[in-house]
């Protein structure tokens, strides 16, 4: 803004007041006539005066200005057509500016709806309240999904679920829940996954609900068929050669119960045939009473009791329990645990139980190896969690074999059952953690327990 004309109205206005003081001060003192001193005291004042409001004008100007940006109310226009070309440029100014705000809260306006469009056309619901439960945003995934038009406050999900209202209210930052609701009649499974914000001062929660109940039928389906797949496989394994044998046996014995004859002659090698085929029976039999208590077993996991374990001497139990297979095997074996007083809260057997498995299965993870190594760790992860590591550097596991490991009965071994890594990690579930497994082809397997 040029101020240097606003400048020089100034100083001539402040100049001639100036002299009119001298000259009114001259005539005082120098016993002049009293009416050219009226005149011009009175001169004086009117130049006091316009100076004043010369000089409120242009301040009122301004504080109207920023009265209208602390306000919010940029839609006025100052005039720009007045006789003081100073005010003019002032004014013109004061316009480009409330422009350029205009401007700005237009590009901010379609920012919002653009970002408002977002939100309400994504397919996950999303919900935002603050702390006394005030609902600010909830968008149309969120009404279509909990069957709803609008809610003032969260609590007025009470009509969906109650405890809908206790997950949304409980959850924290990274916070997640599954809820299974019956919704209008349908039964839906919904993710709940919740962040808290700070906006303005103000505490908010964004909460996003997803119904996965299809995704979960489907993951459902997938389980049932390759359990399906698996147990179709091993029972047609036993059953087919006992079906086969006993035809054998009956049309042998029929054949001498037939001949017409009180009394049988049966060769030594008819009746060896006859033993060999009853014993493969019940060799099968066996086989399939087996698999059936190994499905059992699978099936009645016993409720975690729980209680502090020292890490490191349940390691060393391990190894000492395993002893006798790991010297056969000419397996060489570590242990590390990092802190050495690292303990665990969990059921002592059942964790053994699943440690048993994982040790075997890198015992039993090399060819010709040479140098056969099993190294058993323990230690805090990022996330201050206890996790116990098996690792070999054994033959690995291929992508086709890793994506079945887990399925019960699956096994790559000519021996076993195929329930054990299946078994330990319903196991660690019962312990509200998790059993992982990382691989790589010809280096070797890490199996890893999460708590």
């Amino acid at each position: 803004m040029d101020f240097s004309n606003a400048k020089k109205a100034i100083l001539y206005r402040v100049g001639l007041l100036t002299l009119t003081i001298f000259f009114f001060s001259y005539l005082i003192f120098n016993d002049g006539y009293f009416i050219t001193e009226v005149v011009v005291l009175g001169l004086l004042g009117l130049q006091v005066y316009s100076l004043t409001r010369h000089l409120e004008k242009n301040n009122e100007e301004i504080h109207n200005f920023l009265n209208s940006i602390r306000h919010d109310d940029i839609s006025y226009t100052y005039k720009t057509d007045s006789k003081n070309e100073d005010t003019n440029k002032l004014n013109a100014e004061l316009n480009k500016v409330l422009k350029d705000l205009r401007n700005v809260r237009k590009e901010k306006e379609a920012d919002y709806q653009y970002l408002k469009n977002i939100v309400q056309h994504v397919g996950i619901g999303l919900i935002t309240f603050n702390k006394s439960g005030e609902v600010h945003i909830i968008n149309t995934a969120a009404k279509k999904l909990l069957r709803i038009n609008q809610i003032e406050n969260i609590s007025d999900l009470s009509v969906v679920s109650d405890s809908l209202v206790d997950v949304f209210t409980r959850l924290r930052t990274g916070g997640r829940d599954l809820l299974r609701l019956e919704i209008g009649g349908d039964i839906v499974q919904l993710a709940v996954y919740a962040i808290e914000l700070t906006l303005r001062g103000e505490e908010f929660k964004l909460v996003s609900i997803q119904n996965i109940q299809n995704e979960l039928e489907e993951k459902e389906m997938e389980a049932w068929q390759n359990l399906v797949r698996v147990l179709t496989h091993e029972i047609m394994n036993s059953v087919t050669p006992i079906s086969s044998l006993a035809n054998t046996v009956e049309d042998e014995l029929n054949l001498q119960l037939h001949n017409n004859q009180e009394i049988n002659q049966i060769s030594n090698e008819e009746i060896e045939d006859l033993h060999l085929a009853v014993q493969t029976i019940k060799k099968r039999s066996q086989g399939l009473i087996r698999f059936v208590q190994d499905f059992r077993n699978l099936t009645h996991i016993p409720i975690p009791k729980i209680s502090e374990i020292q890490v490191k001497d349940l390691l060393e139990e391990m190894i000492i329990f395993l002893k006798k297979e790991i010297n056969d095997n000419g397996v060489c074996t570590t242990i590390r645990v990092n802190p050495t007083n690292l303990t665990i809260n969990a059921d002592k057997d059942l964790i053994e139980q699943v440690l048993i498995n994982l040790i075997k299965n890198a015992i039993q993870a090399f060819d010709e190896q040479t140098n056969k190594l099993v190294e058993l760790s323990a230690y805090v992860d990022d996330k201050s969690r206890p996790v116990i590591s098996v690792r070999d550097n054994g033959n690995g596991i291929d992508e086709e074999a890793l994506e079945k490991i887990f399925i019960p009965f699956f096994t790559t071994k000519k021996t076993g059952s195929g329930i054990g890594l299946s078994l330990s990690r319903q196991i660690m579930r019962q312990h509200q953690g998790m059993l992982g497994v990382k691989t790589k082809l010809d280096e070797g397997t890490e199996f890893f327990l999460r708590f």
